[in-house]
């Protein structure tokens, strides 16, 4: 037990490391806080979908940006389509789960939004036909998956792709980037020396 432990924080590990030295990821973060940045300021919203591990971290990313992350302020607009029961169901049922979140977006989105959305194989049908549905729409897509991107990464504005193969590792590095955007878009919002 203590050499799988051993091995799994070896792994962890370079997994994080791998991200610190990537630097297009870096560039692109930026580019997604202004994504987002410039969505907020229009008047607009953030939504997020993702299945399984990926919904939680939609559900998790939407609740730090509407209550607090690091400090109060006003809340921001954010949305996980993976929380209404009645919504997903109706769709699941009328239309086929693969339509779970399109139908979402092409109800909530307007163009100038920003769809946050969070597969690690980047091959899940319905997040798929959400960014098509978001792009449709005149919405930027911000993708988040595993090293190979899947279908999703070409769909996607920005596409951040995790340096590995195995699931845990890319739902941790997803976490981690995810924090990332949630804390620099709050501090950009609303700046803490504003007062």
């Amino acid at each position: 037990m203590k050499d799988y432990i051993d091995a799994e924080f070896r792994k962890a590990l370079a997994n994080m490391q791998a991200l610190a030295a990537d630097a297009p990821l870096h560039a692109d973060l930026q580019r997604a806080v202004e994504a987002c940045v410039e969505a907020l300021r229009g008047g607009g919203k953030l939504l997020f979908c993702g299945n399984g591990g990926s919904a939680a971290d939609a559900q998790h990313w939407a609740g730090e940006l509407v209550s607090r992350f690091y400090y109060d302020r006003p809340g921001l607009a954010a949305i996980a389509l993976t929380t209404d029961t009645s919504i997903l169901t109706a769709v699941g049922n009328d239309y086929g789960y693969d339509y779970t979140f399109a139908r979402q977006v092409e109800a909530l989105g307007r163009a100038g939004d920003v769809l946050v959305a969070i597969s690690t194989s980047g091959n899940s049908p319905n997040v798929l036909r959400a960014a098509e549905a978001a792009r449709a729409r005149g919405m930027r897509v911000l993708a988040f998956t595993g090293r190979h991107g899947g279908t999703l990464a070409p769909l996607a504005d920005i596409a951040f792709r995790m340096p590995s193969d195995e699931t845990p590792r890319i739902q941790e590095g997803h976490e981690f980037v995810g924090h990332l955007l949630c804390a620099l878009v709050e501090a950009r919002m609303h700046p803490r020396d504003a007062g």
